[in-house]
């Protein structure tokens, strides 16, 4: 299969190399570049969400007739809503997609083959999308190494990387702050590592994808920050009881997160 890829950043370059240790015809393409997509069987789009329309745009005249177009960003409302106009396109179709990886350190030096391996890969169709395509691009994901293909909405796509990627950041961010971070060594372990991994993330691509996602990360804030008001009253007030209560039910929700009460995740 021929696969152009635009966009040389991390998700841009490991898909480059995981299609070709697949066995793929796979070329990158970096801003400023013309991409070759006149012959591309999937192209992918690896850039930042308000650059998905510009893209997009732009090569559209030369893709050829069934093409499939899936862009890699982590919002899927605004996409979706910006390519509406494509929806019914007999020309190529697109597909809404974004896959569950990433690593701290971002560009195409740091992408690698293997970088998808275990990893969910999201689609958000159109309803006009028809099963063709989606049955293709499955059978091209797990040949990239990813073991899942999860079905969505983009409302429900978006409330959800809210809550299971973009608060973790935002968490992170904030508390590596803390003016005691600094002095970190030789009074840290797992814990610290654990809160400090996704704590830098690029302030230009970041602060677009929550300024994109505010109506659904809002929400899931407002709640994260509640539960601190109620540990921090708890503390205040030394009110051990309902510190212990809840310390209990965060027990109880770890528990099945993990699956002990057999809700397997």
């Amino acid at each position: 299969m021929k696969i152009a890829i635009i966009g040389r950043g991390l998700i841009g370059g490991s898909l480059a190399k995981a299609a070709i240790r697949a066995g793929h015809d796979a070329s990158a393409y970096d801003k400023g570049e013309t991409p070759r997509v006149e012959c591309a069987d999937v192209v992918f789009v690896a850039v930042p969400p308000f650059a998905v329309v510009e893209v997009v745009d732009a090569v559209s005249p030369r893709l050829k007739k069934g093409a499939v177009v899936v862009d890699m960003t982590g919002i899927k409302g605004f996409v979706y809503e910006e390519m509406k106009k494509y929806a019914l396109s007999k020309d190529f179709v697109f597909v809404g997609g974004h896959p569950m990886a990433g690593k701290e350190r971002t560009g195409w030096a740091n992408s690698c083959a293997d970088l998808f391996d275990g990893a969910s890969m999201i689609l958000v169709p159109f309803p006009s999308c028809g099963r063709t395509p989606l049955d293709m691009l499955e059978r091209l994901f797990r040949q990239l190494g990813f073991t899942r293909v999860v079905y969505t909405d983009p409302a429900h796509h978006d409330e959800m990387i809210a809550f299971t990627s973009q608060l973790c950041h935002l968490i992170s961010s904030a508390y590596v702050r803390d003016d005691l971070a600094k002095d970190h060594v030789g009074y840290s372990a797992g814990s610290f590592r654990d809160m400090v991994r996704v704590g830098a993330p690029d302030p230009d691509i970041w602060t677009e994808l929550f300024s994109l996602n505010r109506q659904a990360l809002l929400p899931v804030l407002d709640r994260y920050i509640a539960r601190l008001d109620d540990f921090r009253s708890a503390l205040a007030s030394n009110d051990v009881s309902r510190l212990h209560k809840a310390l209990e039910e965060g027990c109880v929700a770890k528990r099945r997160v993990d699956g002990v009460d057999g809700n397997r995740v």
